[in-house]
């Protein structure tokens, strides 16, 4: 991502739409727009075709909002959108999914020379994450990379806490296996 994450800014809706579109509209765009930016931007690589992909879902849901109200989870909904977007736009570009680079690379760009070690292990946990299961992949993405609360990635997920939690359980034991690590099933943290 840019640098000081400047292009995150410039999307947000402008104070002359925010007086004609829906209040909740206006307030779910606000919440949800910077972290489906960085979501989306871990999946392609491509600071433009994040703001483009989430520019088109957040122009789909003002479409149908009415109707993502009307349902169980208008967070959920939005989710599932945001994913479907995700994957359409990588079948278009043909290329897998981007986080193992994006996330070395801004790791790279954040340290000195002497922790280039430590990053270099970095570079196969990232491969390992990118390996998980869809729901354990999002949180992991949301809870660990964006650094989202548990209540925060549960929500914009459509989901609750604890199943979030599960999530985090299943994806580090996932992990440990492929990485060949003990997992301490006492290690609970989320963070």
């Amino acid at each position: 991502m840019s640098e000081g994450d400047d292009w995150l800014s410039e999307q947000a809706v402008s104070g002359e739409l925010a007086g004609v579109l829906p209040v909740d509209y206006v307030a779910f765009h606000a919440h949800h727009h910077r972290t489906y930016l960085r979501y989306v931007h871990l999946q392609l690589g491509s600071d433009a075709e994040a703001i483009e992909v989430v520019e088109d879902v957040f122009t789909f849901l003002l479409k149908v909002w009415d109707h993502a109200l009307r349902e169980p989870s208008t967070e959920a909904f939005a989710w599932a959108a945001l994913r479907e977007a995700v994957e359409r736009r990588r079948a278009v570009l043909d290329r897998p999914v981007a986080m193992v680079e994006t996330a070395w690379f801004a790791a790279l760009r954040r340290t000195s020379r002497t922790r280039l070690e430590l990053l270099e292990s970095k570079l196969g946990l990232y491969a390992a994450i990118a390996q998980l299961p869809e729901r354990h992949y999002d949180v992991v993405l949301l809870v660990f990379l964006e650094g989202c609360s548990t209540e925060t990635a549960a929500r914009m997920m459509g989901i609750s806490p604890a199943t979030v939690r599960s999530h985090i359980r299943g994806a580090r034991r996932k992990l440990s296996h492929t990485l060949g690590v003990d997992w301490a099933p006492g290690e609970e943290s989320d963070q």
